[in-house]
């Protein structure tokens, strides 16, 4: 049976609140605008500290933009609870390192999963050394993000780091759509790619096939 991640997580935070003290959470973030409406959510039942932690970005440039467009994002964002940021290391060879062999594969693939594991398993060694009380990340927010493998990953290192792992699937009950208008709201930086090159190369071949198509000889019919 299908598990639906978003009752899981709403269980937690019942739980979580029944405690007397304000739990932890180390949160992976992609990048601000995936993270706004997970900020947003989350940051009334947990202290977070945001972890941003990228090796797939395809260049220091922009895993700096990306960074930097976090920090403003949360210093922006009126939320509950105080949010942290920690800075992860730019470790591109580790990422190409992890994804060798699966370069040519299509965005969504095994490709995709090792990289899930790759962020996953950081944020797991640095909630650990934090004493934090779980780790998730944002990625599920993407719609174009596999959150079954995401949650399946999360489980299995949670396993590994003792460390629990908050279950989510924030694309649900409109989360995508709201990190969309917070995007909008605060004026942020948004790519229309994951941050990898093959996932850029993918949209770039993507907008040249659609002009192609839109500059044939049938489109002005």
């Amino acid at each position: 049976m299908k598990r639906n991640y978003q009752k899981l997580l709403e269980q937690t935070i019942e739980e979580a609140q029944r405690e007397p003290k304000t739990p932890t959470l180390l949160l992976h973030s992609c990048c601000a605008p995936c993270s706004s409406y997970c900020l947003e959510y989350l940051a009334e039942y947990f202290s977070i500290t945001v972890f941003y932690y990228n090796p797939n970005i395809d260049s220091k440039e922009e895993y700096q933009k990306r960074a930097l467009e976090q920090q403003r994002l949360i210093a922006a964002l009126p939320v509950k609870y105080p949010i942290s940021f920690l800075l992860g290391e730019y470790e591109q060879q580790r990422f190409y390192d992890t994804v060798r062999g699966h370069e040519q594969e299509k965005e969504g693939g095994e490709r995709c999963f090792l990289c899930y594991e790759l962020r996953l398993r950081e944020a797991a060694e640095r909630a650990k050394e934090l004493n934090m009380d779980y780790f998730t990340t944002t990625l599920s927010i993407s719609p174009l993000k596999n959150a079954e493998k995401l949650n399946e990953i999360g489980e299995r290192l949670a396993e590994e780091y003792g460390v629990a792992y908050l279950y989510s699937d924030f694309k649900k009950k409109n989360g995508y759509k709201r990190s969309v208008e917070l995007s909008a709201e605060y004026g942020m930086y948004r790519q229309d790619y994951c941050g990898c090159v093959f996932s850029k190369k993918q949209r770039e071949e993507e907008r040249a096939a659609k002009a192609s198509a839109n500059c044939g000889p049938d489109a002005a019919r």
